[in-house]
């Protein structure tokens, strides 16, 4: 019987940061679960990085702990491709060839541009204006069917196929025009000091932030001081943002709904809910954490990793990209 090919699946991740506990049980946490389904190729996108100055140096420390993470967190190199961007030329490559396919009025509107443009003026420079070029190359590079998207990429994963589909009704099929992957069920995790915020790596305040690499008492301490209400009662409501917000978690680490953590905790007040919060997330990144701190210790292990996917990327990537030079009018050897 003729095995049925999986759609594929790109997604990336820039290496920054650790990612922080909305990132891991939002996006993170079903990028293990895809692999089962989808031929999945994952990436730590470094060339996106450098739109904002780097401490190289940081930079590259950063990115090996990003590729270790993903590996700890259940990315399977040897079921999906899991590869550094900027370790397969071919996505700098095909995204000057689409930068000349894609209009200067697209770009103009794209939100993230002006965002970052006011977060950074005295660095408004060309690659924070094409970026959602090399995305799209990243994404067309791979004929990747579904790209998962948060609210935030819906408008370049948008861009992307519009190139696509320029591309194609210039030249015949060359690209697969991407779906957004939704996740039915996300858990959507708030700031600990302020629930009416999304969680963020970029947070003031170092008690709203729960990271994925965060100690078992820096966890304890940052649910203990959470931001719940003048009340009493582990239930939603009205009012109740901090105190539903925290039952989110518990609900995303145990896998508990509303209902049976509202009955566990009746006649409790909130400071036995977030002890026990605190040590359900705690317990749920522990075996992740000892896993990292055993790859990132193991530099030759994680060099063949990197070796290897770099391998399978630029194998993955190299038809699409022969295939587009040769239609744009280049000599390919």
């Amino acid at each position: 019987m003729e095995e049925i090919k999986k759609k594929r699946i790109f997604s990336g991740i820039q290496p920054t940061n650790v990612p922080h506990l909305g990132n891991y049980l939002g996006a993170l946490q079903n990028w293990v679960k895809l692999q089962d389904e989808y031929d999945c190729a994952y990436s730590i996108v470094d060339l996106h990085s450098i739109t904002v100055r780097q401490d190289p140096a940081r930079l590259r420390r950063q990115t090996a702990e990003s590729y270790a993470l993903l590996i700890a967190m259940g990315i399977d190199p040897e079921k999906s491709i899991v590869f550094v961007q900027g370790h397969n030329p071919a996505h700098a490559q095909l995204s000057w060839i689409l930068s000349c396919y894609t209009q200067f009025g697209e770009l103009s509107r794209m939100t993230q541009f002006k965002d970052k443009s006011q977060k950074h003026p005295e660095n408004i420079n060309a690659g924070l204006f094409t970026y959602p070029v090399l995305m799209a190359a990243d994404i067309l590079l791979y004929q990747a069917d579904c790209v998962p998207v948060g609210i935030d990429q819906k408008q370049h994963l948008e861009l992307t196929r519009n190139i696509a589909d320029r591309f194609n009704n210039l030249y015949g099929e060359t690209f697969t025009v991407p779906e957004p992957y939704i996740v039915k069920s996300v858990a959507k995790i708030a700031s600990l000091a302020d629930p009416t915020k999304k969680m963020s790596k970029s947070d003031d305040n170092p008690n709203a932030t729960i990271f994925v690499l965060d100690d078992r008492d820096t966890i304890m301490r940052k649910f203990k001081r959470a931001v719940t209400d003048s009340g009493c009662e582990v239930r939603r409501g009205e009012g109740k943002e901090g105190v539903e917000n925290l039952m989110s978690i518990y609900a995303a680490v145990t896998e508990r709904s509303f209902e049976d953590i509202e009955r566990e905790f009746e006649g409790k007040g909130y400071g036995d809910f977030k002890t026990a919060v605190g040590e359900a997330v705690a317990d749920s990144l522990a075996p992740m954490q000892e896993r990292y701190k055993q790859i990132i210790a193991d530099k030759s292990y994680l060099e063949k990793c990197m070796k290897e996917g770099a391998e399978k990327a630029y194998k993955a990537s190299r038809k699409t990209l022969q295939k587009v030079s040769k239609k744009v009018g280049f000599i390919v050897l």
